[in-house]
């Protein structure tokens, strides 16, 4: 844990790494308080109805060691095993019977829609899935086309009776039972009431599959290990004025499927024995997300800018009297009137932090420290060398001078590989000059820039590729572009990220229609749906426009750049 001292300089004078070199993210997060705690307060599962179900400790042992009990029986060995389930009590236990079993958990975004869930799951050759009745009946769909999946559970009390069209959302009227392993949790489970010993992994093999997009090609697998969870926590604990204080209790909106949601909360508060609220919300409001933070009595939170700032839409939200210990947010820069809103409504300084999936928590503000510095993001936290380098030779380049934001490896937060991508791996690394302490200084590319300030805190200046960050996801246009192309209307695609006061950025898609069809309103929307329906709804196309010809380079690369300085309509 972080020393609460009085400057960041003395926090890091008294800093170092303590990872052991056998280590199991189960057993941190839910063994060694279900020993000598089995009654201690782990999960506040509030359904739909606003009703909350308090798990302990205890509880989480015993259902995730009973389902590592079940999985083992299926003699899955130690690859990937998605788990595609919303914020709810099931969902850690998923995760952590995973951890226990020595194998990968393959978190999944319940609003995937089915070409995104195939490419995830054949890519990572999952053999089995833990979903709900709503994701086995969707999956159940796409079974045919996926050729290592075998085993579908469902946390649900009935196995659904018909697949259903991930697209449509109609029965296909195919049984589900025509697909083989399709099975409740409860079925697996029964019987497997003795403890199960928790694998003797090492802290560097792996624990995690997080696929993330980026520019160019389908998204990508970042390979993580159960050490991934100690290198979150010194930017969680700063973050949260450190994290833990007596009487915490933390809330997201982010879903556990992203590391954002499972890393920078769920994870980390279970690890520190804080009570973690599951609420995942059909459809976000500021009024809802006000209701459960006082009606739950949640202390901490880590809200994405979008959601404060539908938050900040809901007229005297400050009459909710609010008093939160803290509140983290990460994914875009907040302004000074978002900062004084979260002080005035919310009680507390909003700190900022940034990451990426692949190196998360290596910058973040504290206000327990010192007050925000309008434009910084904050200090590179302790235990990870953050510096703004030339991103061709690795030379950091000084205070004040613009470059790409990278991390030193070695580092316990980083990612050990992407997934079967040894080129893709490689290229996200450079090799730089010799560092202070006499060693060859190899740097892991953030690809986005920034610079550092004379405070020492870091300024995000943009993203160093085609990125879009919209509402806190990273999105990846190639993804898009190639779900634009299927469509028959569709002759040329381009997608760039457009600014939006809301979302910091959205997806704007740049269209050359097939010849036969001409621009509508109609056809835009058409066209969107296509997207929405397909991939996620997060990634669909707000803002569509028709152009004639699509600005490309002479080796017939889209010139992006010249689609963002088109005059939007």
């Amino acid at each position: 844990m972080l020393k609460k001292l009085s400057t960041i300089a003395e926090i890091n004078a008294n800093f170092a790494w303590d990872i052991p070199p056998r280590f199991n993210i189960a057993a941190a997060v839910c063994d060694r308080w279900a020993v000598p705690e089995p009654a201690r307060l782990a999960i506040l599962d509030v359904d739909q109805n606003n009703k909350a179900k308090a798990y302990t400790y205890g509880e989480l042992r015993q259902k995730a060691d009973a389902l590592a009990h079940g999985l083992q029986a299926l003699s899955l060995g130690r690859g990937p095993i998605g788990v595609l389930l919303p914020q709810r009590f099931e969902t850690a236990v998923a995760h952590i019977a995973i951890f226990k079993l020595g194998a990968i958990s393959l978190p999944l975004f319940t609003l995937f829609g089915p070409e995104a869930l195939a490419h995830r799951l054949e890519d990572s050759s999952t053999q089995a899935l833990i979903t709900d009745a709503r994701g086995a009946a969707m999956i159940a769909a796409l079974r045919p086309g996926l050729s290592t999946l075998k085993h579908v559970i469902t946390v649900d009390q009935a196995v659904p009776n018909t697949a259903v069209d991930a697209v449509t959302g109609q029965n296909t009227g195919k049984n589900i039972g025509e697909y083989n392993g399709t099975i409740t949790l409860a079925s697996l489970c029964a019987g497997q009431d003795t403890p199960s010993a928790t694998a003797d992994t090492q802290a560097d093999d792996p624990a995690l599959l997080i696929y993330t997009s980026g520019t160019t090609g389908k998204p990508k697998g970042a390979l993580h290990a159960h050490r991934v969870l100690l290198g979150h926590l010194p930017g969680v604990e700063m973050s949260h004025d450190f994290l833990p204080q007596p009487d915490d209790r933390i809330w997201t909106p982010a879903d556990w499927a992203w590391i954002g949601g499972l890393l920078d909360v769920l994870m980390p508060a279970l690890y520190h024995g804080v009570p973690v609220v599951a609420r995942r919300f059909d459809k976000f409001t500021g009024e809802a997300a006000l209701d459960l933070l006082r009606d739950q009595n949640i202390k901490n939170a880590f809200l994405p800018p979008t959601a404060l700032k539908l938050m900040r839409q809901v007229p005297k939200a400050e009459d909710w009297g609010l008093q939160l210990r803290s509140v983290a947010s990460g994914g875009e820069a907040l302004g000074a009137e978002l900062l004084e809103w979260g002080q005035r409504v919310l009680g507390t300084t909003i700190n900022e932090f940034y990451g990426q999936t692949e190196c998360n928590m290596i910058v973040s503000s504290c206000a327990a420290l010192s007050p925000p510095e309008p434009g910084a993001m904050g200090y590179a936290v302790p235990g990870h060398d953050v510096a703004v380098i030339d991103p061709e030779t690795g030379v950091v380049r000084p205070d004040g001078q613009e470059g790409e934001i990278a991390i030193r490896a070695p580092n316990p937060v980083m990612f050990l590989e992407y997934w079967n991508k040894p080129d893709a791996t490689a290229a996200k690394f450079v090799e730089g000059p010799t560092g202070p302490d006499g060693q060859r200084c190899r740097w892991l590319k953030t690809g986005d820039r920034g610079l550092r300030l004379p405070s020492g805190r870091f300024k995000f200046i943009g993203r160093d590729d085609d990125v879009i960050s919209s509402a806190g996801y990273r999105i990846g246009p190639a993804e898009i572009e190639d779900c634009l192309m299927r469509h028959d209307a569709v002759h040329m695609a381009g997608v760039v990220g457009q600014p939006d006061q809301l979302r910091g950025e959205i997806v704007a898609a740049y269209i050359v229609l097939a010849p036969g069809y001409n621009p509508s309103n109609d056809l835009a929307a058409d066209i969107a749906q296509h997207v929405k329906t397909r991939l996620a709804a997060y990634e669909y196309p707000r803002v569509i426009r028709f152009i004639d010809q699509m600005p490309m380079t002479t080796t017939g690369k889209i010139i992006r750049t010249a689609l963002r300085q088109m005059a939007p309509e």
